[in-house]
């Protein structure tokens, strides 16, 4: 009975948080209850303890074995949710951030599309373009959802071949943007970003799909807590200050249309 009413208080909470998020924001619809095989999760809190590295003993449920090494640390609760075929576990603890031995200074980044980063010191990054890759799978995995019966056991079945998909050109994504976040906040004292106004980019119906397959509210959200961790210093530059169109030498302001790759200063020309 105690397990029960923990849940029923989390509910309650989660019940409250949404109430309020209807209540305060804008266009957000009234709170309905949650439906099987959307978003499964659970929560779970009381008698919860890490044993032997990669096993962690849960509530009415036992001992589990994940994938991957836990932190030794006291957990007090936990929470536990479905993507595709897959069960993560997820919960809070303190990490100490340890700064790390920087190789450089400064260092500019610039994300674009083409190339997912370009920095001041000449380095490189390419664009994984995972969705661009799994374009054709996806779009056969979703003709095969459609042609289901709604409610039948192959139309689960499409549906969880689809969610596979989805959830490998995440992971995908993901993993390009840690690699990157990691040796920009490990290797550099300071880290110059532009504030992109994504939800402004994302308007351009052309480049809506790049611009989302390139993840860049999760690169500034990524390096935000890594430089944290590791101390470096993050600087967001202003997104009106004409940066691309100042030379980094002489201090020369001209225009760069989009065509020019290489700024040539007019005194030069």
């Amino acid at each position: 009975m105690r397990c029960l009413n923990v849940h029923q208080g989390q509910a309650l909470r989660d019940l409250e948080r949404a109430f309020k998020n209807f209540l305060t924001i804008p266009n957000r619809g009234f709170p309905v209850f949650k439906k099987k095989g959307r978003k499964d999760s659970f929560y779970l809190e009381g008698s919860i303890k890490i044993i032997q590295g990669n096993y962690i003993q849960l509530p009415r449920i036992g001992a589990v074995k994940t994938y991957e090494i836990l932190p030794s640390c006291r957990v007090k609760n936990v929470r536990i949710s479905k993507r595709a075929d897959s069960w993560y576990i997820s919960f809070k603890y303190d990490f100490e951030a340890y700064p790390t031995e920087k190789v450089g200074e400064t260092i500019g980044v610039d994300i674009g599309i083409n190339t997912l980063a370009t920095c001041s010191d000449g380095s490189k990054f390419a664009n994984v373009k995972a969705y661009r890759q799994a374009k054709k799978q996806l779009v056969r995995h979703q003709r095969a959802v459609s042609k289901k019966v709604i409610g039948s056991k192959n139309r689960r079945k499409a549906v969880k071949k689809l969610a596979k998909v989805h959830k490998k050109v995440a992971d995908i994504r993901a993993d390009a943007l840690h690699k990157l976040t990691s040796w920009l906040a490990k290797n550099h004292s300071t880290i110059v970003i532009e504030d992109l106004n994504v939800t402004g980019m994302l308007k351009n119906h052309k480049l809506a799909s790049a611009i989302a397959d390139c993840g860049f509210y999760e690169f500034k959200r990524q390096l935000t807590y890594k430089c944290e961790w590791y101390g470096s210093k993050l600087v967001i530059a202003d997104r009106f200050y004409p940066s691309s169109q100042i030379c980094s030498n002489c201090g020369h302001q001209q225009k760069m249309p989009l065509h020019l790759k290489t700024y040539v200063s007019a005194a030069l020309r």
